[in-house]
């Protein structure tokens, strides 16, 4: 029988006491809501199936979209995936940091196959947030954590985004995510590098890295990491995209300087600076989506760079939503 979580979580800032507790929940096979630098994390026993079916349960996640696999360290890491010569020299490079990979399980992994979907690869990641590498060494083992929203939802960028959508029992207030974006997802096809989802790692940091410039995945095979769903990233109203004006009952997403006429305008970087703009994207996709708001109109971001990574999130985000069940 599931166990009920606490309807109001308990934010608390890191440390020892914040730890212990959280190490005791996780432990007992309850989620958490986790820092990290690209955004907050839902995240429960890896290796515990029954926990893992919580953030689906949680989420509302649908079971065929895989998670991904915190850990506290490199050696960790090998213990539960194959690493190819292409993925230690990414993992040399931006670990710890935004960049998950996707990766052969070894025979005997204990983590459960219910967060990896079914599929006989792993997502693993190594954050860089000194909140969750405490936490992670303390637990001593790897943590399942996807975004801790809703699925399909904006991401959270923030202790509160987690506290206000989530019934988690403890969020773990790291502030706010430097990064701002999921990480980039990178899996491998033989020698060459597949880029399954950007984000601050770049093709051009990728490509440098391997010596083989990354092929795209192919958006209409099987989901095979997070963040591929058609829809995803989602506010309520609807986003339009490559806004040249505003129109009635609009608010604006700006970049650069703003088009007039707004009910009201956030914007992403007014000097037009993507890092800047990566950090904000999601806060003020959920401080845009308001009942007063007819849909959410989103001025061009450069396609160069983090933008891509940017756009990416926003395509999905303005996708079609599909119907509910």
């Amino acid at each position: 029988m599931t166990k009920a979580f606490s309807a109001q979580a308990v934010v608390l800032p890191p440390g020892p006491a914040t730890t212990a507790r959280a190490v005791a929940l996780l432990r007992a096979g309850q989620p958490i809501g986790l820092p990290t630098e690209t955004v907050y994390g839902l995240a429960a026993n890896a290796c515990d199936d029954r926990a893992v079916a919580r953030i689906f349960e949680m989420k509302g996640r649908p079971s065929f979209n895989p998670l991904i696999i915190h850990v506290a360290d490199r050696a960790t890491a090998e213990a539960l995936v194959e690493m190819p010569v292409a993925a230690r020299r990414l993992a040399d490079l931006f670990w710890p940091g935004p960049l998950t990979l996707v990766l052969k399980r070894r025979a005997g992994c204990p983590v459960s196959l219910l967060a990896s979907a079914g599929l006989d690869t792993l997502a693993v990641r190594m954050p860089a947030h000194p909140a969750a590498r405490e936490l992670l060494a303390a637990f001593g083992g790897p943590l399942a954590a996807p975004s801790a929203n809703r699925s399909g939802r904006v991401s959270p960028t923030t202790a509160h985004h987690v506290a206000g959508e989530l019934p988690v029992a403890l969020v773990v207030d790291g502030g706010p995510c430097a990064v701002g974006l999921e990480s980039t997802i990178v899996g491998f096809d033989g020698a060459t590098p597949v880029l399954l989802r950007p984000g601050a790692v770049t093709e051009d940091d990728i490509e440098a890295a391997t010596g083989v410039g990354p092929r795209p995945f192919d958006e209409g095979g099987p989901v095979s990491a997070p963040g591929q769903l058609a829809s995803h990233y989602a506010p309520a109203a609807p986003v339009r995209l490559d806004a040249a004006e505003v129109r009635p009952g609009e608010a604006l997403l700006a970049f650069g300087p703003p088009l007039p006429g707004a009910r009201a305008t956030l914007n992403l970087s007014p000097s037009g600076d993507l890092g800047e703009a990566a950090a904000n994207l999601f806060a003020m996709l959920r401080a845009l989506d308001r009942p007063d708001v007819a849909g959410i109109a989103v001025m061009p971001v450069p396609e160069t760079g983090l933008g891509r990574a940017i756009n990416a999130r926003l395509r999905r985000a303005a996708a079609p939503r599909e119907a509910p069940p």
